[in-house]
C-alpha cells in the first residue's frame, strides 16, 4: 500500500521515478522496489525524504485518509463554484486565477 501511494503521488506531481530517487537521495532500484511493493517495509528516514520531495507528509504516504480528506475539500470547492451559476466570462476569470497559481508554483520550484 505504501508503495502504491508513493507511485500515485509521484505521478500526480509529474515526477519520474529517476527524478524522485535523485531528489530524495536514494537509489533508483530501492525506490522501484518500494513502489512495486517488493520492499514493503522502507525505513522512516527514506519515507521522510520521499515525503519532502513530494511535498506531502508521512500520513499521506502511509494512509489514504488524508488524501480522501483533500479530495472532499476539492469537491466542496467545486460545489460552491457550481452553486454560483457563473457566466462564461466569470469562469474564464477563475481559470486565469488558477493559471496564475500554477505559474507561481512552477516559478517557486525553479
Amino acid at each position: 500500500m505504501i508503495g502504491k501511494n508513493i507511485a500515485r503521488l509521484r505521478k500526480k506531481k509529474g515526477i519520474t521515478l529517476t527524478e524522485l530517487a535523485e531528489k530524495a537521495n536514494i537509489s533508483k532500484s530501492n525506490l522501484s522496489n518500494i513502489e512495486r511493493e517488493i520492499n514493503q517495509n522502507p525505513s522512516i528516514k527514506v519515507l521522510e525524504k520521499l515525503a519532502e520531495v513530494l511535498e506531502t507528509d508521512l500520513i499521506t504516504i502511509l494512509d489514504l485518509k488524508a488524501e480522501n480528506e483533500i479530495q472532499k475539500e476539492y469537491e466542496t470547492i467545486l460545489q460552491r463554484i457550481s452553486s454560483l451559476n457563473l457566466t462564461e466570462v466569470e469562469l474564464k476569470e477563475y481559470e486565469k486565477v488558477l493559471e496564475f497559481i500554477e505559474w507561481q508554483k512552477k516559478s517557486v520550484k525553479g
